[in-house]
This record gives structure tokens, C-alpha cells and sequence, in this order.
């Protein structure tokens, strides 16, 4: 009786596999779909992971005009998840470029290949020259693809990135702003993502505050309801901001909205930045927004805010809050004491401290695809806090403000 032959081990098997993956290949759209079936498990990515040609032969395809490319691009989306994937692909990154402007799946290769601060910048350096005029481009789009915002939201991870964002001509960043509003979760989820790393880079808080780019404006749009204010807090608004039809709403992802309420954190860390967002009716819109919102973690980055806003200014040197040292065991401190009591009052040194403290935090990222974690909603304690400033005091600090 003959002897039964033996399967070829995964990796040959995948060694075979990856000769036929070649655009000239007669084979190489059912190879292409054969490697995309084998990456939807755990175990073949990571077989993938392993097999440098094979990402090579997948990247050369994915970036060709052949009936394989789609599905082979597919392929590396899942791939790309394994971090020992990163060493392979990230020669093959330059080849992606190309694809941006058009290809929600070339963005999720690069988004899950830079998830990692450290792989971040190595990634940007992979794309080039020419990667900022291919991310604008991308943006530029009538519906810019989802997975955009998951890569700028990572790349942003990096001074580098950040950089490439903060673009002196400010057509990125006008981009982005207009994008706060567009009606796909996971792009607006990204960019928010993306500013708020952006805004880690103080020394560009004053342009981005400037009616160069407005952005006050337009990260409070989101976070503010159609409610009646009283006409003097009307009119310290913004134009944008003042008498909202009764059919606006609210940024409907909470975890978008805790976000927004860290942006504006990082762009309250100096003192030019606290008297402007004071003298454009900041507070009212918490104010609202507190009495309105649901989410425990939205509720505490909101009640954090309006402590920085309203709190007593710090002493003369500890102005920008972060460039403030504060002491390890002074973080855990102010972090368990913040855990503890979410809704309740402090004294605004305190709750400057605490803001020092947070924003030492490194920025966000996320992976594509599943890209971030909603809130738990919550019944956030306390009421938020009225400001105790006289009249004359407030009206001083509006005049220090920066034009806008």
C-alpha cells in the first residue's frame, strides 16, 4: 500500500504561493485572492508577517493596474496589523504613494504600519518628498477615504508628522478644520485625532488661534447645542456660533467630543491661549454642554476645561502649562485624585496642575481597521462651576486676548 504524500508545511506552500504572484503571471488574481483568504486569520498573517518576498510580491502587484492589485492591497491591510510586517513593508511604502489620493486601502497599510510613535516618522521618511502634497491631495478629495484619518491621526504621533500637518500655507490644517463636520465617523474621528496631537506644538497655538485659520470656531461648533443664551454671552461668540437653528446638533460620538474638549485643553496650556478662548464665550458653550452631556469621560475632560478657564492663572514662569516638570509622584497623585472625585470643584491652581500633568500624556493612535474605543456613557457628578470673576476682571483679560 503506498505511502499517503505529505502536504507541503505553510511556508511552502506560501513560497509557491509567491511565485505565482506576479503581474505577468496568468495566475496571479487567484493568487491574490488566495493570499487575501489566508490573511483573514490570525495564523496567516502572521505566516505573511514572516515571508518578506511575499509582501514584496503583494506590495509589486498592489501598486499595479492588474486584475490581483485590489485584492492583493487588501491583503496587506491585514498583514500590515502584525507588527513584524513593519521591517518588510516599509520598503515597499514608497510604492503605495501614488495610491493615496484615491485608495482607502493604501491608507490603512500605512496607518497600521505607523501605529507605533517610534515607527511613525520612519514611516513619513519611507513615503518621501512628495508625502505632503499626496496627503493634501487625499484630503482634497470630494469624500476623502475613512482610513485618512486613522493615518494622520498616527503619523501626527511625531514631531515630523506634526510638522507635515503644520505646513507654513496652513491648507492642510484649513482642511482639516473643514472636515470636523463631515458626515463619515471614522475620517472625522482621525482628523479630531490629528489636531489635537497637533496642538502638543504650542509655539504654533497663536496661528492656529489667528483669523488666519479660526480655528476656535470650528472646534467649539461641534461641541455646541442650539440652546438661548443670554444676549451678552450671545455676543461674545463667534459669528459661527451665535444663534444656532434648533435642528443643530451636537457631535453625536462621545469619544469625538472628549477629544474636541482635549484640543481645546492643549490650546488653554498658555496664557494667550486661556484669554482668548475666555474672551470668545468659551464658557458658556461648556456650561451648556456640561449641563447636556452623558459621558463620563467627556464629562471630566469638560469639567477639566472649565477649571482652566475659570481658575486663578499660575505664577509668573509657570504661564504654559506644557512646559510645567511636574514630579512623577505628583502625577499619579493628581491622577487617583482626579479618578475619585470627577465632578466636584477644585481650586484653579489645582486644576492647572493637573492639566500640566495630563498633557505630558504622549498623543493619541489608533489601528485600521476597528480604530478607536467609545466611552462607557456615565451620569458625570457635580454641577460645572460658575466663574467667580467680577466684571471688570473679565473684561480686562478679553482685552489681552489675541486679535480674532
Amino acid at each position: 500500500m503506498a505511502a499517503p504524500i505529505a502536504e507541503p508545511s505553510p511556508s511552502v506552500a506560501l513560497s509557491e504561493l509567491t511565485a505565482l504572484l506576479s503581474p505577468s503571471s496568468p495566475a496571479a488574481p487567484e493568487a491574490a485572492e488566495a493570499a487575501l483568504a489566508l490573511s483573514g486569520s490570525a495564523s496567516g498573517r502572521a505566516l505573511l508577517a514572516e515571508h518578506p518576498a511575499a509582501l514584496s510580491a503583494l506590495s509589486a502587484m498592489a501598486a499595479s493596474a492588474s486584475r490581483g492589485a485590489r485584492p492583493a492591497l487588501a491583503a496587506l491591510v491585514n498583514a500590515s496589523s502584525e507588527p513584524a510586517a513593519l521591517e518588510p513593508l516599509l520598503a515597499a511604502v514608497p510604492s503605495l504613494l501614488p495610491l493615496l489620493p484615491r485608495s482607502g486601502a493604501a491608507c490603512g497599510v500605512l496607518a497600521n504600519l505607523s501605529r507605533d510613535a517610534a515607527a511613525a516618522p520612519r514611516v513619513l521618511r519611507a513615503l518621501g518628498p512628495g508625502a505632503e502634497e499626496a496627503l493634501l491631495r487625499a484630503l482634497s478629495a470630494e469624500r476623502p477615504p475613512a482610513e485618512l484619518g486613522a493615518l494622520l491621526c498616527n503619523l501626527s504621533q511625531a514631531p515630523e508628522g506634526r510638522g507635515a500637518l503644520l505646513e507654513p500655507s496652513g491648507r492642510v490644517l484649513g482642511r482639516l478644520l473643514s472636515l470636523l463636520r463631515c458626515p463619515d465617523t471614522e475620517l472625522r474621528r482621525g482628523i479630531v485625532g490629528a489636531l489635537r496631537n497637533c496642538c502638543f506644538q504650542h509655539e504654533h497655538h497663536a496661528w492656529l488661534l489667528s483669523p488666519a485659520l479660526e480655528a476656535l470656531p470650528r472646534l467649539l461648533l461641534p461641541l455646541a447645542g442650539p440652546e438661548e443664551l443670554p444676549e451678552r454671552e450671545m455676543e461674545q461668540l463667534p459669528l459661527e456660533l451665535r444663534y444656532l437653528p434648533p435642528e443643530h446638533r451636537r457631535e453625536e460620538q462621545p469619544d469625538i467630543r472628549r477629544m474636541l474638549l482635549e484640543t481645546l485643553l492643549l490650546l488653554a496650556a498658555t496664557k494667550a491661549g486661556r484669554c482668548h478662548l475666555r474672551s470668545r464665550g468659551t464658557y458658556p458653550v461648556l456650561r451648556e454642554l456640561h449641563a447636556w452631556e452623558s459621558d463620563a469621560a467627556a464629562l471630566r475632560a469638560c469639567h477639566n476645561l472649565v477649571q482652566v478657564l475659570i481658575g486663578d492663572e499660575p505664577e509668573p514662569g509657570l504661564e504654559n502649562l506644557l512646559e510645567v516638570k511636574v514630579p512623577e509622584h505628583l502625577e499619579r497623585l493628581l491622577a487617583d485624585g482626579a479618578r475619585e472625585r470627577p465632578g466636584t470643584g477644585t481650586d484653579g491652581q489645582s486644576a492647572l496642575r493637573g492639566v500640566a500633568s495630563r498633557n505630558r500624556r504622549r498623543p493619541l493612535e489608533w489601528a485600521w481597521p476597528g480604530v478607536g474605543v467609545a466611552s462607557a456613557p456615565g451620569s458625570g457628578a457635580g454641577r460645572v462651576p460658575e466663574p467667580e470673576e467680577e466684571e471688570e476682571e473679565e473684561e480686562e483679560e478679553g482685552e489681552e486676548s489675541p486679535a480674532g
